[in-house]
């Protein structure tokens, strides 16, 4: 049976945490969902959205890893996993297994996703460029009023 006190219950509600920048990404906003303190960094879940368009991307890269899944709320993204290109769309959920090279280096204005990772202090280790990656999808630019 599990130690009911190696973990907290936690309820986050969307007015609780707002979304933030300083996360991994420049270019992405974070919303803590309050999981890492309750699990004791066991586990970290936050909501991860499009803040600026895409220009380069994440870089080739992975994660230092037991657990990680992407489920796609909305919007779309692409990457790269290995040498596959993936649409992830709304709906979507990956699972990225422990060590795999991949390359975020696309997406949709209202992309949204919720990420969940093990451990929640997990490490990002730059790795070479497996392979070429497609340009970015520009974004839509707003149009001046006449």
């Amino acid at each position: 049976m599990l130690d009911p006190s190696a973990t907290q219950f936690s309820h986050v509600k969307p007015e609780d945490t707002a979304f933030v920048s300083g996360g991994l990404r420049d270019f992405f906003l974070y919303r803590d969902l309050g999981v890492a303190a309750a699990t004791h960094g066991k586990v970290i879940a936050h909501l991860v959205k499009a803040n600026m368009a895409p220009e380069t991307g994440t870089g080739w890269h992975r994660h230092e890893a037991d657990f990680q899944i992407v489920i796609m709320l909305k919007g779309w993204a692409r990457f790269m996993y290995e040498d596959q290109a993936t649409l992830v769309q709304a709906g979507d959920v990956v699972h990225q297994r422990p060590g795999i090279r991949h390359y975020l280096f696309d997406y949709s204005p209202d992309m949204e996703y919720l990420e969940i990772v093990s451990p929640a202090d997990f490490k990002t280790v730059d790795v070479p460029p497996v392979c070429a990656i497609p340009p970015p999808t520009p974004w839509p630019t707003a149009r001046a009023s006449d």
